[in-house]
């Protein structure tokens, strides 16, 4: 078997196809000319949508979601997007994708183990509560969560959805709640900053890190957040210098980071600090999803295909040149005037 040469990020509309992919998602469907099927198929450059139209979809009884398969068909564009017209599906051994895993896991573009290796020195280096330090400590070295935060993803589609994405995301998190700390200091930091460190733990138990990426039985049967609470229950009750207080201010920040009943949340934030992790949460989240829409190549001023997880098209606006873009000679040595933080 050859290797790989063409990437999802390569495909041009009207270019045929014959390269290697993973299927990530299939669905069967029935048209007025027959039966077809809907595929996502992935790479380590992100993904793409095929179709396979009668009477070629007949061939298939069953496509696997997690097969190696080898697609020969030709790339076209549909509703804005690059979509493969498949005219052969070959699939391969599981064991050839083994050795050629790299080529179709999407990963952090920092390594996890440098990302692992940051929360940790932040937890160590910003929590001045010694008891919530040692907490920490105790989690991120544990082996079993370490093993798992290094492959888990942040989410199945949405945000971050790919090895290392929780690590990012967690990262992400946890410097905007330290930049809000700074603007307000009567929040208890050194119980937020373990709640954002550990609010999506469960995810690395919610969902698979391997092919296909989807969700365990654990993982649709609780939730990420129940079972982030399983997971740490145990720590804490070894935790004896904790004041059980503070335990369960962490528990409600950690329950309520979701904040609407609509949105899975147990519990709705009742707290300063819980307000600050939601909001937080949610930002990352929503920055990810919308920064990652268009690519670094499309022009400004342009719309986006509609985005069906945020329920409405994005726009990519013209943006002003950066200051160290724009800076002229004669500017050089001035400072900027910065408006002082009201207290």
């Amino acid at each position: 078997m050859s290797g790989k040469n063409t990437f999802v990020k390569d495909l041009v509309p009207g270019r045929p196809v014959d390269d290697l992919f993973v299927v990530a998602d299939a669905r069967s469907g029935q048209a007025k000319n027959g039966p077809f099927w809907t595929l996502t198929l992935e790479d380590a450059t992100g993904a793409v949508e095929a179709r396979i139209w009668s009477p070629a979809s007949q061939t298939y009884q069953d496509i696997r979601p997690g097969a190696l398969v080898r697609v020969e068909g030709m790339a076209g564009s549909y509703r804005d997007k690059t979509q493969i017209s498949v005219d052969r599906l070959e699939f391969l051994p599981d064991e050839e994708l083994a050795p050629l895993l790299p080529l179709f896991t999407a990963s952090s573009a920092v390594p996890p183990e440098e990302l692992l290796a940051e929360l940790e020195a932040l937890c160590r280096d910003a929590i001045r509560h010694a008891p919530w330090r040692r907490f920490c400590r105790k989690v991120l070295t544990d082996p079993e969560v370490r093993r798992r935060l290094l492959a888990a993803p942040g989410a199945k589609s949405v945000h971050h959805a790919y090895v290392g994405g929780l690590l990012e995301h967690t990262l992400s998190v946890c410097g905007l709640v330290t930049a809000i700390g700074g603007r307000y200091p009567a929040l208890d930091m050194d119980t937020l900053l373990p709640a954002a460190a550990f609010h999506d733990l469960g995810k690395a138990w919610e969902l698979s890190s391997g092919f296909p990426r989807d969700y365990t039985d654990p993982g649709r049967l609780l939730g990420h957040i129940v079972l982030g609470l399983e997971i740490l229950e145990p720590f804490f009750r070894k935790a004896k210098d904790l004041d059980p207080e503070l335990i369960l201010h962490f528990k409600h920040i950690m329950v309520s980071h979701h904040g609407e009943y609509a949105f899975g949340s147990p519990k709705r934030p009742k707290t300063p600090e819980a307000f600050v992790l939601h909001f937080a949460d949610n930002i990352d989240a929503k920055l990810n999803q919308t920064l990652g829409i268009f690519a670094d190549d499309e022009p400004e001023a342009a719309w986006s295909p509609y985005v069906r997880t945020l329920e409405r098209y994005l726009y990519n606006p013209r943006r002003a040149p950066r200051q160290d873009e724009a800076k002229k000679p004669e500017d050089k040595g001035t400072t900027q005037c910065l408006l002082p933080l009201k207290a």
